[in-house]
C-alpha cells in the first residue's frame, strides 16, 4: 500500500491548531489532529451542498453565493457547474495556506475553477463577512467545520448559535438559503434554526456519489419571503 506523505502544515489563524495536508498517490487528505476534515475521494455530500442549494434559488437571475471554506473546492466546482453566467460566488477562506495548496499541490483537483470569472476567493473570516454584508447573498453555504459546532476554532461558534443564525438571516435576501454541511445529525441545531425564524429542511446524504459511505447531513434553511398584503 502506498504510504501517506505529509505535504505541508500550517496554523489556523487565531489558534494553536495545526492543519496538515497529506497525500497518498493521487489522493489528498486534510487533517486536524486525528480528525480528517476532508478527503479528495469523498466529495458527494459536499457537492450536494452546492447543487441542492442552487436548485432552491434557480429562479434568481443573478444569484450571489457566499461559500464559507474553500477546502478542496468540491462545493465551489459544483456550484460553478450548475450556475449561469450571471452568477457570482464569493469564497471566504480563513487559512492562507489552503489557498496556496489549491493553486499548488492540489491544482489538478481544482482545475480551472479558481480562474472562473464568476468566482472570487477571499482570504477572510466568513463570520466577519456575514456581519458586514446585510441583504447581500441569495445563498450562504457553510462547510468550515465537521458540523454546526466549532471544531477548527472557538470563534466559529458564532456561525451556529442563535445570535449567529440571526446575523446570517440578515445577510440573506428574502427567500435566501442557508446550507450547512455536517458529518452527522444535530437536533439542537435544527431547533435553533427554527427559533431564528428559518424554514428548515434536513437532508441525509452519503459521503460518496455512490450508494455507500458514511451518512452526512445538510440543513437547508430558508429566509421566508415577506408576507403579501
Amino acid at each position: 500500500m502506498i504510504p501517506w506523505l505529509q505535504i505541508d502544515t500550517t496554523r489556523v489563524p487565531g489558534t494553536d491548531v495545526e492543519l496538515r495536508l497529506m497525500r497518498r498517490g493521487a489522493e489528498f487528505s486534510m487533517m486536524l489532529g486525528q480528525n480528517e476534515l476532508m478527503n479528495s475521494r469523498l466529495s458527494g455530500s459536499e457537492e450536494a451542498l452546492a447543487t441542492l442549494a442552487c436548485r432552491r434559488i434557480d429562479g434568481v437571475k443573478r444569484p450571489h453565493l457566499l461559500i464559507g471554506g474553500l477546502g478542496m473546492g468540491f462545493t465551489l466546482r459544483a456550484a460553478l457547474a450548475v450556475l449561469g453566467a450571471q452568477a457570482r460566488i464569493t469564497v471566504a477562506e480563513l487559512v492562507p495556506a489552503v489557498i496556496v495548496w489549491a493553486r499548488g499541490p492540489m491544482a489538478d483537483i481544482f482545475g480551472d475553477s479558481l480562474n472562473d470569472p464568476r468566482a472570487v476567493i477571499r482570504e477572510a473570516d466568513v463570520v466577519e463577512m456575514i456581519k458586514a454584508s446585510p441583504s447581500a447573498f441569495d445563498a450562504i453555504l457553510l462547510d468550515v467545520d465537521n458540523g454546526p459546532e466549532a471544531l477548527i476554532r472557538k470563534a466559529n461558534d458564532a456561525l451556529y448559535d442563535l445570535k449567529g443564525l440571526q446575523s446570517i438571516r440578515r445577510a440573506l435576501r428574502p427567500g435566501g438559503i442557508l446550507a450547512v454541511w455536517s458529518s452527522g445529525p444535530n437536533t439542537a441545531f435544527s431547533k435553533r434554526l427554527g427559533t431564528a425564524d428559518f424554514e428548515v429542511n434536513e437532508v441525509g446524504l452519503r459521503a460518496t456519489t455512490k450508494r455507500s459511505g458514511a451518512h452526512h447531513v445538510i440543513w437547508f434553511a430558508t429566509k421566508p419571503l415577506p408576507a403579501s398584503r
